[in-house]
């Protein structure tokens, strides 16, 4: 389209490109914005949040994969659900050891092989008998609650080498190549260094780098077959995802960040603080504050590209996603800067422009049909709630947080009782999250803890001694007196799970992310507590998704 002097007033929404052929001018990117996420009215729906790795089956492969999330959407579709919510499925180098935190991956826009299902990948009937010989040493691998990840990479990486070597030329991986174009070819030329010089990118020859660097493409060519090999891991990684997103919305989670050796801070390191790591100050979660080690983006630099690593990243979060929750979503409006070598104490805010990161993520909403949830957890300006209700984001509003009971929660909302950082509904009823608190050495908040059994009383009115089960029970049944958009249950909490997923600050001796629940998926489908959290969290459901 040309046009002088003024933009039309009907330009579709999306992302254009003003250029100015006469001029010694850069091209401009022009982003149009519907300015709302996609929200159907009186949406009243319930869903399952789980952590994907912990939900195995007796077929898995020591770990929860794409084929269990298809199978647990299936019978929670059937249970009256309309939505899952997932942990962040983004891939970490492929290296050893596996980072095991989902919020420190290598990409925040390709994702890991350790939830491919093997056993489903389209191959030969040679290849499909070849594959047979790891299954005794993968099965056993569920055997143990202490999910390996270090074993499950090994196995999955040598199986899809076996399988690699039967694969045809295909037309959908074809097709799935090039509509990723030179971020995929990239992220691929990442792994196979990765593989040859380490996972963290900062410590390869000088040569290597950058992605840019003509050694680089010099080794991308002499390692074609093996950049390809990558590339087919991602397509079956799409399609696997893409399967397990028929039955049901499947929300995907976003990190804040990711690694500074990472794949994106590989290809966007001239637009990164690599001297800072984002992280919170000190309020009363975290006396200390917070330091979580992922570089930040410079908003100027950020925004002299168009947004594009962002527009990026968004887009392949929610691709064959019914919904997006951004973690720490006040990242759009500032983030803690912590510079290194300082504590967390001594960082300090850095603005973002928060009106035109919202604007992109509207478009990238509306284009996937996805509901957007933003984290507001912690130290939160009001003036950003309102933003963010404006855009239709929801804000996240849990149990152990709340002064207000469930039946006052706002309605652009999700509520839940937990999140993957605080103890489940077991954990604090038994004492038991207390307790190895305690065996860790941490500093424990003794009265925030005795808020929380206090708070489990009153809500249920459940005497101090009643079994854990009727008190999970009663607290999803008052949960679903919430009028917010969606209701979501823990499959820990479902399976009375004890332990959380995640313990910050705990030593390395303690199993954070690497816990498969208690049952296997399915015990599950028949388990009684599953089947009464489901019950109560229907009777919330008005307007089905």
């Amino acid at each position: 389209m040309y046009v002088e002097r003024q933009l039309p007033s009907d330009l579709p929404i999306g992302y254009h490109e003003l250029a100015f052929p006469d001029e010694q001018v850069a091209p401009v990117r022009v982003i149009v914005s519907p300015r709302q996420c996609h929200f159907p009215s009186d949406l009243r729906i319930w869903g399952w949040n789980v952590q994907l790795y912990a939900l195995r089956s007796q077929e898995s492969w020591g770990i929860g994969d794409l084929a269990d999330l298809r199978r647990l959407a299936a019978w929670s579709a059937n249970e009256g659900a309309d939505m899952v919510l997932i942990n962040p499925l983004h891939a970490p180098a492929p290296v050893l050891p596996q980072e095991a935190s989902p919020y420190s991956p290598s990409t925040r826009r390709y994702r890991s092989p350790l939830y491919l299902r093997l056993d489903e990948v389209p191959t030969t009937v040679q290849a499909r008998a070849e594959l047979q010989r790891f299954h005794p040493t993968a099965l056993k691998l569920n055997d143990d609650r202490r999910i390996h990840r270090d074993e499950v990479f090994r196995l999955k990486m040598q199986a899809l080498e076996l399988l690699w070597h039967h694969v045809r030329d295909d037309s959908a991986f074809d097709a799935y190549r090039s509509s990723e174009g030179r971020a995929l070819h990239d992220f691929a030329i990442f792994c196979v260094l990765a593989e040859q010089q380490g996972g963290d990118w900062r410590r390869w020859p000088v040569k290597y780098r950058r992605p840019d660097g003509i050694e680089v493409q010099r080794f991308a060519e002499a390692h074609a077959p093996r950049v390809r090999f990558y590339e087919w891991i991602q397509w079956l990684l799409d399609t696997q995802l893409a399967m397990a997103s028929e039955h049901l919305a499947v929300m995907q989670d976003l990190p804040i960040g990711f690694a500074p050796g990472g794949a994106d801070a590989w290809m966007w390191q001239d637009l990164l603080a690599m001297e800072a790591s984002v992280g919170a100050p000190p309020d009363l979660f975290s006396a200390e504050g917070q330091e979580w080690g992922l570089p930040p983006f410079v908003p100027d630099k950020l925004r002299s590209v168009g947004y594009e690593p962002f527009i990026q990243t968004i887009r392949s979060t929610m691709r064959h996603a019914g919904g997006l929750r951004i973690d720490h979503v006040m990242g759009l409006f500032r983030l803690w800067w912590v510079p290194q070598g300082m504590t967390s104490k001594q960082g300090a805010y850095v603005r973002y422009p928060a009106e035109d990161l919202l604007a992109i993520v509207a478009i990238e909403s509306q284009r996937a049909r996805g509901i957007v949830v933003g984290e507001d957890l912690g130290t939160v300006e009001e003036c950003a709630r309102k933003q963010l209700s404006r855009h239709n984001i929801l804000s996240y509003r849990v149990l152990w947080f709340e002064e207000k009971p469930p039946a006052q929660y706002p309605v652009k909302a999700l509520a839940s009782v937990s999140t993957h950082d605080l103890p489940t509904v077991a954990g604090v009823w038994t004492g038991v999250d207390l307790q190895v608190q305690h065996d860790l050495g941490l500093h424990v908040n003794e009265v925030g803890e005795k808020q929380r059994r206090e708070m489990l009383e009153a809500l249920t009115g459940l005497p101090e001694d009643a079994e854990v089960g009727r008190v999970i029970e009663k607290t999803y049944e008052r949960l679903s007196d919430a009028p917010s958009a969606i209701v979501m249950a823990s499959l820990e909490d479902a399976c009375a799970t004890l332990e959380r997923p995640n313990i910050p600050g705990a030593p390395g001796s303690y199993p954070n992310w690497s816990l498969a629940l208690p049952l296997s998926l399915e015990e599950v489908e028949s388990a009684p507590l599953a089947e009464s959290v489901a019950r109560s969290l229907h009777r919330h459901t008005k307007d089905p998704f």
